[in-house]
């Protein structure tokens, strides 16, 4: 008679696991392989001009940071608790507008330098911050396609235009392999994503063929595809490092 398998708990997210605590669940927020991945797109995306400028790239990567990093993940885990923190909703409400506010101060104070082009940008990102993330309009936002477009090919863009001033075709290149890229994460972390947070019990045995029995469970379903992710925002990070260090020393 074979045992009834027991449920294995997972965390919400891989680098949402360990004992429940305050730093746990900031830890969570902050999504940190996944900020670092967007913020690679702004840095690759600034670094596509012939010349950069540091302080103009340095704002870009804040105004991300902010509007991505703390206030749409403020947002989406106020939106149903996804990743299941303790924290406040009062807490991520003030997270939210005081980090996009500091990201739309930081846009105003650029169109003083960079011209009023900036303005639609800043207009969309607000757009797709709330939008995206409350699933706002019907959840129309809230789609692999919006996903890929703005977590991946509008950093590309906005950093672009920070520094040159105007779109090239090259960043509109680069964009658009940026979304691919983003596109193939959302393909590995949705599935992921459920087995962690949707599913109860995995029942199987995969048979080999020199006769091994190996019992699979919701873990080991989703260890490729976040040892996948995990690869792929340490390469995408450190590829933006890597071409700071080689325009900062080259």
């Amino acid at each position: 008679m074979t045992a009834e398998p027991r449920p294995v708990v997972l965390g919400p997210a891989y680098y949402a696991d360990g004992t429940p605590s305050a730093w746990r669940d900031v830890r969570a927020l902050l999504h940190p392989p996944y900020t670092a991945w967007h913020l690679a797109y702004v840095v690759i995306g600034g670094l596509l001009a012939r010349r950069e400028d540091w302080a103009v790239l340095g704002a870009t990567v804040l105004a991300f940071f902010l509007a991505v990093g703390v206030a749409a993940h403020a947002l989406d885990e106020l939106n149903g608790r996804p990743l299941a923190t303790r924290l406040p909703s009062w807490a991520l409400v003030a997270a939210a507008a005081f980090s996009l506010a500091g990201a739309v101060a930081i846009g105003a104070l650029g169109v003083e330098r960079l011209g009023v082009g900036l303005v639609g940008f800043m207009v969309v990102g607000v757009v797709l911050v709330l939008g995206y993330n409350l699933e706002l309009l019907g959840g129309r936002l809230h789609s692999d396609v919006v996903f890929a477009a703005a977590w991946g090919g509008f950093p590309v863009l906005v950093a672009a235009f920070a520094e040159e001033k105007a779109l090239s075709w090259p960043a509109v290149v680069v964009a658009a392999a940026a979304a691919l890229l983003a596109a193939s994460q959302r393909a590995l972390s949705t599935p992921a994503r459920e087995l962690r947070r949707q599913v109860k019990v995995v029942r199987g045995t995969v048979e080999y063929r020199d006769g091994r029995l190996e019992a699979i469970d919701a873990a080991a379903l989703a260890r490729p595809f976040e040892r996948s992710l995990r690869l792929m925002s340490w390469g995408m990070t450190g590829l933006a490092v890597g071409l700071v260090l080689a325009r900062a020393f080259g």
